[in-house]
Order: C-alpha cells, then sequence, then structure tokens
C-alpha cells in the first residue's frame, strides 16, 4: 500500500510539474505532428495534416518519375504516418497512378482526395464513376470542384454541386467543396452553405497565391486572403492549404519553413498538401510541419 501510495503521489507530481513547465507555453505548442490525424471542419472526415500532393506543374513532376519511383515514394510516405494522399481529373494519368501505388494498403487506413472539373455538358454521377475505376476505390473521403475562378462560380456550378450531394448519399464520396483561384472566387466561400471543405492557396509571401486576376504570379493581397480562410474556417469548414511551396519555387529550406509557419500559426489551416519528387522532400516536409507546430 505504501509503495502503491507513493507510486501514484510521483505520478501525479510529475504530472503536475509537466503542466506547471507547460503553462506559459504558446497552445499552438500542443497541437502535435505532421502526421496526427485531425478533423476537417464539421465534416465528419479526418485527415493526417500533411497530405501527399499529386500536381506539381499538374502532375508532370510525379508523372515523371515513373510507378516504380512513384510507388515507392507512396509507400515510403506512407510508412512514415502521412494517410492522406489527393489528386485530380487535371493531373492525367494520376489517378491511375496512385490507384497502382495504394494497391493492396487496406482503404481505411488512409484518405484519398480528388478534385473535379465542373465542365458543361459532361454528366457528374459518369465522371465520378470514372475517376473512382481511374483510382482503383469504391469511394472518394474528399471531393472538390477543382479551380473555381470566377465570382459566379456558386451558381454557376449548381448541376455539379447537386451531382456530388448525389453521389454523398450514395456513399460514394464522403464530403465535398470547392478550391479556388483568385480573389473573386474566394470571396464568394464566405457564407456559401453548399460548402463543408474550403482548399486555399496560402504561403508567406503572396507566389502562386490569390489575387484579382487569377492568373497573376504573385498577390499583393495575402492578409485579404488570410482574412477569408479565418472566417471560413470560423464557420466549421475544414480548411486544406496548397502552394506551400510557392508551386516549387522556394529554393530555400528557410522559406518553406516560413511558409508551414505561416499556414498553421497566423492562417489557422487544418492540412496542407505539398508534391514531392524524392523521399527527401517527403521527409523534410514531415521535419518542416514539425518545426512549425512545435
Amino acid at each position: 500500500m505504501e509503495q502503491c501510495s507513493r507510486r501514484r503521489f510521483l505520478q501525479t507530481g510529475l504530472a503536475a510539474g509537466v503542466l506547471a513547465g507547460t503553462a506559459g507555453l504558446p497552445l499552438r505548442a500542443a497541437r502535435g505532428n505532421a502526421t496526427d490525424w485531425v478533423w476537417l471542419g464539421k465534416s465528419g472526415v479526418k485527415v493526417t495534416r500533411l497530405a501527399f500532393g499529386t500536381g506539381t506543374n499538374s502532375g508532370q513532376v510525379q508523372r515523371s518519375l515513373g510507378q516504380e519511383e512513384f510507388t515507392r515514394q507512396v509507400r515510403h510516405a506512407y510508412d512514415r504516418g502521412m494517410r492522406f494522399f489527393e489528386t485530380s481529373e487535371t493531373y492525367s494519368g494520376m489517378h491511375q497512378m496512385l490507384g497502382t501505388a495504394l494497391k493492396g494498403v487496406p482503404r481505411d487506413t488512409y484518405r484519398l482526395m480528388t478534385k473535379v472539373t465542373t465542365r458543361d455538358g459532361v454528366n457528374p454521377q459518369d465522371k465520378i464513376d470514372e475517376l473512382r475505376k481511374l483510382a482503383n476505390t469504391e469511394y472518394f473521403d474528399v471531393m472538390l470542384m477543382h479551380w473555381q475562378h470566377v465570382a459566379s462560380w456558386p451558381t454557376d456550378t449548381v448541376r455539379w454541386q447537386d451531382g456530388i450531394l448525389e453521389a454523398q448519399s450514395k456513399k460514394i464520396v464522403m464530403t465535398h467543396g470547392a478550391s479556388v483561384h483568385g480573389l473573386p472566387a474566394l470571396r464568394q466561400m464566405t457564407g456559401n452553405k453548399w460548402l463543408e471543405i474550403a482548399m486555399i492557396r496560402m504561403n508567406h509571401t503572396g507566389v502562386r497565391m490569390d489575387a484579382e486576376d487569377f492568373n497573376a504570379g504573385a498577390s499583393e493581397s495575402r492578409d485579404e486572403v488570410v482574412s477569408h480562410m479565418k472566417e471560413v474556417h470560423g464557420r466549421g469548414l475544414g480548411v486544406i492549404s496548397m502552394k506551400l511551396a510557392g508551386e516549387g519555387t522556394f529554393r530555400s529550406r528557410e522559406d518553406r519553413q516560413a511558409a508551414m509557419k505561416f499556414a498553421f500559426n497566423n492562417a489557422g489551416v487544418d492540412c496542407v498538401t505539398v508534391g514531392y519528387k524524392s523521399v527527401y522532400e517527403i521527409d523534410e516536409a514531415i521535419e518542416n510541419l514539425n518545426l512549425a507546430l512545435a
């Protein structure tokens, strides 16, 4: 009894000491690691904070690796704890390559996101089924309407919104949202009741971020982008950030680290996606995000 009481006292004392030692630290310090599972807002879907992107230069970088090397990198990321993989129908061939790379991996151990282009004259259900077959998956955890770049996108895409909701009712899509390019489109995310997920470009410099012209290479409106991001996040939307490496333009690791810090500590995103061309870049991105969270 005496030893048991002493053990309990030591454990309690140690816990109190840890709490006392961390009481003055900012809340961000307790946020964990790059490969932790986090909720995407109120969507009901959990993903790892760091995602494996396949769209560097529209997938050209990943395609050039070849299937064998690409598979090696996907499996390396998976083994490191990265369990969120994303692609788009605009990344030619990447659904097939990703489906091949993940073949045999238990489907319930990772999350898969795709982005669909909202073209006229295309049946949403046919397109979703096509992408599922290409990716060798029964369902997508996240489906986004890709590249919404005009202010009228919420009304222009009603047919696609309805189609994605129908797919969600059939459990072949778990949650949905949109990726935007340009401030006119981004401004329409505020108050949009259809959205559950928002994918927004974000880094500390404004490179490849949203501007008045969606084709602009840089934005002087970084603070406005952050403001919109915080607003939609405050409404309970899941926020996924892209262009963390300025679409490959950040040559220094210091810039890549600063981008991660800014996204999580200033913009308050849930998750970020980065494209890779080597296992070294995968390991670096994990370390960079761990440093940002610490």
